[in-house]
């Protein structure tokens, strides 16, 4: 009976919204880490799968931001970890001041040059709005994570996702990337 209830609420919410919108639907408990997926900055599937057993950093990246020098710090973070249990995956977007509005090419060009980046960045995803990425729904929802409700406040946010998949904790855009807290996480030892 309740299910049956659910359902109904959600063919009504559908009949209400109209055709071309999508609402986000109920999430019934925690959503596994792994089993998420995103595109990389060159367009390539990459499932989370593939980050099960490692510590994962993920932060939201921007091109023209007065934080965008911190890319020199997360490479510096990647340059000093274990590259098999440790990974950063850098996500671009556009939310927050429209301080990434290049296209895939022109971020990928930008972050190798200037600052030499070579974890890995994924596609430029949403954040905020009606549909932001499921990545980052999962980050930010506890319903999704398990663990905490979080807000990406500007760009250059971190989020720590442990070993096990489970959310770990978030980072505001002023933490640097090699701060005490961040590197223990990443499992660096030496300063």
């Amino acid at each position: 009976m309740k299910k049956l209830s659910s359902l109904l609420r959600m063919s009504l919410i559908g009949m209400l919204v109209g055709c071309g919108q999508t609402v986000a639907q109920p999430v019934s408990g925690p959503v596994d880490f792994y089993s998420l997926s995103a595109n990389t900055l060159e367009g390539e599937a990459f499932s989370f799968e593939q980050l099960r057993g490692k510590r994962v950093l993920i932060v939201n990246t921007a091109s023209e931001c007065g934080f965008t020098p911190q890319y020199k710090d997360l490479q510096a973070l990647w340059e000093m970890t274990d590259h098999a249990s440790f990974v950063i995956l850098g996500f671009p977007c556009n939310d927050f001041g429209n301080q990434e509005s290049g296209t895939a090419d022109e971020i990928q060009s930008f972050c190798s040059k200037s600052y030499g980046v070579t974890f890995q960045m994924m596609e430029k995803v949403s954040i905020k709005g009606v549909n932001p990425h499921p990545v980052y729904q999962w980050l930010t929802q506890k319903e999704q994570n398990g663990n905490s409700d979080a807000h990406v406040r500007w760009n250059f946010c971190k989020f720590a996702v442990n070993e096990m998949g489970q959310w770990n904790a978030s980072y505001l855009m002023t933490t640097s990337p090699l701060s005490k807290d961040i590197k223990s996480f990443a499992g660096v030892t030496k300063d």
